[in-house]
């Protein structure tokens, strides 16, 4: 087992790496970040105390934590952070999951990447916003965005000459570039030790919110795509996990956008078809011969805003009701299961409080649900009040009917809950 820190671990990039390798036997995961964020709702090991990558303390305090830890391997998670920590490895007391130097500094200026790549056809028309001289030759509608950026931050469109020299004003650091009006992809990739691209997967980037596609679909590869990615990976040395960006111009032709030599936070869509981009890295940078499954189905991802909770509740015992709770419209709960092996991982007793009107144990038979799982069943007749059968003053109770919450809420002063809230219950860090 490696110990792996993730830093900053609340980006998009950090929250698909706590996903791709939470469940990894090989790996004891940390998420590390300067302010507490989404990371701490997901990472088992967090910490919060590490300062920015600017603060001048940084590296000392970043050492001091890999110390105390034994952290084997950093997993920068921002193209920012990912550019300081490869800048100063030689620095850090552990490895940083990344590509050469010189690749880094490549790819986090879309100048210079366009220049490095000038030769070849993928490349779309551009120009730096110092060369006024020539920007009476453009063809309009273009498009400008920071020659430093990601997340389509400060990307505008523009249709005029007079917008153009309006929106350039005294920054020096915008890239404008032929407007782009087809579709968009991204293909993720990855190189190994020996600079051999073993994977390559294109999907489109069908709907995006703050430059992060929320959804997408694997395409099928094709030749010209291939060959993009066969030369950026000739010509540049990349390692583990990377990807690049492509949108087609007017002509239907594939032009390059961006590369990128990190993990993007939509490859758990190809991590699901059985390619995990980061777990290949961290082996990949062990010096480990690897082998790749992927499955071959149609998959598609659609992300959107997803809650998770944290509370100050304390308990040791659970109360479940069964009818329209643990099984409702003739179907398990499967979102109250997944609470119940959690409390049982956790150590706390389960009693199931039931007015079933039929043989409790041949309903849970029938459903498949073992009666271990419960340290006591009770079965009550219907005039009979569950508040009198919680013998723990140190827990909680779930159950759909609203009498029955409300009464055990008044007498016993436990926290209730019905299925609507039993999200706020799962901790996403196990």
């Amino acid at each position: 087992m490696v110990n792996v820190a993730v830093f900053p671990a609340g980006t998009e990039i950090g929250l698909e790496i706590n996903r791709a390798l939470k469940y990894s036997t090989h790996i004891k995961l940390f998420g590390l970040s300067s302010i507490p964020d989404h990371s701490r709702c997901v990472y088992k090991n967090y910490s919060d105390e590490i300062p920015y990558y600017s603060d001048k303390s940084f590296i000392q305090k970043l050492n001091k934590f890999i110390e105390e830890n034994r952290i084997d391997y950093i997993y920068p998670a921002h193209d920012d952070v990912q550019l300081f920590l490869t800048e100063n490895a030689n620095l850090i007391k552990a490895e940083i999951i990344t590509s050469e130097l010189d690749t880094v500094r490549l790819c986090r200026s879309k100048i210079k990447t366009y220049k490095y790549f000038s030769e070849f056809r993928f490349i779309p028309q551009f120009y730096n916003s110092n060369e006024i001289d020539k920007l009476g030759s453009i063809d309009f509608p273009i498009f400008i965005k920071p020659d430093i950026g990601q997340g389509s931050k400060g990307a505008i469109k523009l249709n005029s000459l007079e917008e153009l020299k309006y929106a350039i004003q005294g920054n020096e650091k915008l890239v404008i570039c032929e407007y782009l009006p087809g579709e968009e992809y991204t293909v993720d990739c990855f190189t190994d030790f020996k600079g051999k691209l073993r994977v390559c997967n294109i999907r489109n980037r069908i709907r995006i919110k703050s430059g992060i596609s929320v959804n997408s679909k694997i395409l099928k590869l094709d030749d010209e795509v291939s060959e993009i990615a066969t030369i950026i990976n000739d010509k540049l040395r990349l390692r583990g996990a990377w990807f690049f960006q492509l949108k087609k111009d007017k002509n239907g032709k594939y032009k390059l956008m961006e590369i990128a030599p990190r993990v993007s936070g939509t490859m758990g869509l190809s991590r699901n078809t059985g390619t995990n981009y980061p777990l290949l890295s961290i082996f990949d940078k062990m010096g480990t011969e690897i082998k790749i499954i992927k499955n071959s189905y149609d998959i598609e991802v659609d992300r959107a805003l997803f809650s998770r909770f944290i509370t100050n509740l304390n308990y040791d015992s659970i109360y479940i009701d069964l009818d329209d709770t643990l099984i409702i419209d003739n179907k398990v709960n499967n979102y109250l299961m997944m609470f119940v092996y959690q409390s049982l991982n956790q150590g706390k007793k389960i009693y199931l409080l039931t007015k079933h009107e039929n043989d409790v144990y041949n309903t849970l038979e029938k459903y498949r649900i073992s009666k271990n799982i419960f340290d006591k069943i009770f079965h009550l007749s219907k005039e009979e009040h569950k508040s009198n059968y919680i013998e723990d003053s140190n827990s909680i109770f779930i159950d759909d009917s609203f009498s029955e919450r409300y009464d055990v809420s008044t007498k016993t002063k436990i926290a209730v809950f019905d299925s609507s809230e039993i999200e706020s219950l799962i901790d996403w860090r196990l």
